[in-house]
């Protein structure tokens, strides 16, 4: 009980520190820096959902991306919030948000360290890195494809506590729905090797406090 407290609190730390640095976005305007050409001055995706726009989003290289989940995700602002500007830049800060809880508890469950685990997720959260994709509507690919990647180590960890061919498939699936957001995923497996090795000790590892198979503590 007394873990689980820890986690809500850390996570609602995380969540109320993001909101303090980025609900800014929420009075930004789309900028003529790509803005233009993935939503505010594209036909498809401006009018929402339409069976045109669908096609386009699944056969277009605009820009030299394949991104259809990208573009599906823009046309669903479209259709729920028009080109309202502000909508869309909170559409990115939810997916940022989600994306900081998620590497907290990836993290957390991995290692089992709570504080580690929380600096972690802080410092991928206030970034500066971050900024441009959490406050550029076109750099909705990043936070899209980064919150895919998330999902991804998060059933594979799931997955290599209890493997099984539905797991698999479950992180299979998860890790194409990141290509298709931006096709810089296709480097995760690389990464899910790695953590194989540490901190999952699938393949050995090193033999340290803090690390995998121990169960979460303070």
């Amino acid at each position: 009980m007394k873990q689980h407290r820890s986690e809500i609190i850390i996570s609602l730390f995380l969540i109320m520190t993001t909101l303090v640095v980025y609900w800014q976005v929420n009075n930004h305007d789309f900028v003529d820096f790509d803005d233009n050409t993935y939503v505010s001055e594209n036909p498809y995706v401006s009018a929402g959902w339409t069976v045109k726009g669908l096609v386009w989003a699944f056969t277009t290289d605009l820009e030299g991306h394949w991104h259809p989940l990208t573009w599906l995700s823009h046309m669903t602002d479209c259709q729920l919030f028009g080109l309202n500007p502000g909508a869309h830049h909170l559409t990115s800060l939810i997916l940022h948000l989600l994306n900081v809880l998620l590497l907290f508890f990836v993290f957390r469950r991995m290692t089992g360290a709570l504080f580690r685990s929380a600096f972690v997720a802080a410092l991928f959260a206030l970034h500066p890195l971050h900024v441009e994709p959490v406050a550029w509507v076109a750099g909705r690919k990043d936070v899209l494809s980064a919150f895919f990647w998330m999902l991804t180590m998060w059933m594979y960890v799931l997955y290599s506590e209890r493997p099984g061919i539905r797991m698999y498939l479950v992180v299979l699936l998860l890790f194409v729905m990141g290509l298709m957001a931006k096709s810089t995923v296709v480097t995760l497996p690389i990464i899910l090797f790695l953590i194989d090795y540490w901190p999952l000790k699938r393949f050995g590892g090193p033999q340290q406090d803090g690390i995998a198979d121990a169960k979460p503590r303070e």
